[in-house]
């Protein structure tokens, strides 16, 4: 609908539908209005949903009993004759007169103690939410100081749109919301194509201001975001980074006096993005908390708040285990008297360098923390891993670990879901190892695509709850994990037949599926419908793509499918 009017219209018949049809859904209604991912995109409804939580409503609980009086006001006059209405009438005029006779005598009179009670009329108003500017016409205001922009703010980088949370700008999280995917300021920055720009305090703006001048007033709160340079090179020793950073330092004073004169307001927000430039230069980015490492031919990855020493605390990450930083070299070199720090490479460059930027900080010896003296259960803990395998969080539930590998999950999450009850010390197995547990004496001769996608899916329900979690797994960002209409306005009407991979899996849980053809051309129809959506998205259709061809490879390999010849 083009018509404010009209949508206006719809929107209150809907409403009101819901409220006499379906009162015993509102609840879920709202639920799904107030998700962070719409919120996001509308701050009317963050700002509306505020409202219900206040107290601004606080007024709700009288509304039934003013009904109640309303209807036993309409019964009594409905039983009233058209005699006693005309007399009552009278009545009420006679009265009315009255007290206005008074209130004129009663003018030049202070008023006593009994009149300054306020009556109901009296009684103030709740506040009401307002949507719009609270500026009148003709006027200019700083749209960061309104209502509705208290908790985020639109901002641009060029051609790019997006919301910018404050909370998360002051905790030096992902705080710029473009659709679903959230960046921090320099990534936002790069997605914007604007890489090459000094730094993104200038070159991010709301309403044509600089978050540089908003910040320095004391508008926004912003902790420190590594800026690194594409210039900027890895250095072994602390030497090598002092003098050239003193290097930099030179070059940057010539470029500054070159200059001069061009504009004051530029170069005061400049001083202070050197700094934090200079900052991220000496420190090898410090937010990154897992770094890739090797040792020989091994790779692997280092959890920074799980390290503790060579020998306490399990933080090295391979395929199959948790290790320390010395289990790890054991393993991978064979050594009989291992070094951890001279031998785990990271980027090219020995642990060491890690140590001795205070990025991995070492234990003493009189530590007795739960990485240097654990107990029992803080060891088992310590094999598995620390965050749920399919939507990479640790909050919500508690996660289920498995016996064999070092995989944990939330009950949800794993298909089939877990029913298991928490704290019980029987053995469990997730998916991935019984599959691969029964695909090593399991045979198959090779197999055409078109039967394999002919068979009845109950006889094949294991390999195709490992496909799809295997997917869901790759999807780290869960790009394709809810329904795209949620957060896309115009997805629906692009996209006819949406499908997510929840969406399947609910389907898969309830026995929807007959064939395994009709399961995987409902997986198909993810990376169809995202193909066609973002024809002009090269980055988001890229990682589309990638993950189709990681799901038709795996497939391949589960049900044995013959490669399909050219000729």
């Amino acid at each position: 609908m083009k018509s404010k009017d009209r949508i206006k219209q719809a929107l209150y018949d809907l409403l009101s539908w819901l409220e006499k049809n379906q009162s015993q859904h509102i609840k879920v209604f709202w639920s799904c209005v107030f998700k962070e991912t719409i919120m996001n995109q509308y701050p009317h409804l963050r700002l509306l949903r505020n409202s219900l939580l206040d107290e601004s409503v606080r007024d709700y609980k009288q509304l039934p009993e003013k009904m109640e009086k309303e209807e036993s006001a309409e019964g009594k006059r409905k039983e009233m004759s058209e005699d006693e209405e005309e007399e009552e009438t009278k009545a009420n005029s006679v009265k009315k007169k009255k007290k206005r006779r008074k209130i004129v005598l009663d003018e030049g009179e202070e008023p006593s103690v009994s009149s300054c009670k306020l009556t109901p009329i009296q009684r103030k108003k709740s506040k009401k939410v307002v949507f719009s500017s609270p500026l009148k016409r003709g006027e200019k205001g700083e749209i960061w100081t309104w209502p509705i922009y208290k908790f985020q703010i639109p901002v641009t980088c060029g051609k790019k749109e997006g919301m910018l949370n404050r909370d998360r700008l002051a905790k030096g999280e992902k705080c710029i919301a473009v659709g679903r995917e959230w960046f921090t300021p320099p990534q936002f920055e790069s997605f914007a194509g604007k890489e090459n720009c000094r730094n993104w305090k200038t070159s991010i703006r709301c309403e044509n201001v600089c978050l540089g001048k908003l910040i320095k007033e004391g508008h926004l709160n912003s902790a420190g975001f590594i800026v690194r340079r594409k210039t900027a090179k890895r250095l072994l020793s602390p030497s090598d980074l002092i003098t050239a950073c003193e290097d930099e330092d030179e070059d940057e004073e010539e470029d500054e006096e070159e200059e001069q004169g061009s504009s004051s307001r530029k170069a005061n927000v400049s001083d202070e993005e050197e700094q934090e430039v200079e900052q991220a230069e000496q420190h090898p980015d410090v937010s990154k908390k897992v770094f890739n490492v090797t040792c020989g031919t091994k790779a692997a990855t280092l959890h920074v708040k799980r390290f503790a020493s060579g020998d306490c605390g399990k933080s090295i990450r391979t395929e199959t285990s948790w290790m320390t930083p010395l289990e790890f070299v054991t393993w991978a070199s064979h050594q009989t008297d291992p070094s951890w720090r001279r031998d785990i490479m990271w980027e090219g460059n020995p642990l060491c360098v890690l140590t001795e930027e205070r990025i991995l900080q070492t234990h003493s010896l009189n530590c007795s923390c739960e990485l240097c003296m654990p107990g029992l259960k803080d060891l088992e803990n310590q094999k598995n891993d620390d965050e749920c395998f399919i939507c990479k969080r640790e909050e919500g539930e508690e996660l289920v670990v498995c016996d064999i590998c070092p995989l944990s999950f939330h009950q949800k999450c794993h298909l089939p879901p877990v029913n298991i009850i928490l704290g019980d010390k029987s053995r469990w197995m997730c998916t991935f190892c019984e599959f691969r547990t029964a695909q090593k004496w399991m045979f198959r001769e090779e197999m055409e695509r078109e039967a394999a996608m002919s068979e009845q899916i109950s006889q094949h329900m294991k390999r195709c709850q490992y496909l799809l979690l295997y997917l869901c797994s790759a999807d780290k960002e869960q790009h394709f994990a809810t329904n795209p209409s949620l957060y896309l306005k115009d997805y629906s009407t692009i996209i006819q037949m949406p499908m997510w991979t929840g969406k399947v899996t609910d389907k898969l849980q309830n026995n929807l599926y007959q064939t395994v053809g009709e399961f995987v051309s409902d997986v198909q129809l993810i990376f169809t419908n995202s193909a066609f959506y973002n024809l002009e998205n090269d980055g988001f259709l890229t990682m589309s793509n990638k993950l189709k061809e990681l799901f038709d490879s795996e497939l391949k390999k589960v049900f044995n499918i013959r490669e399909e010849s050219n000729d």
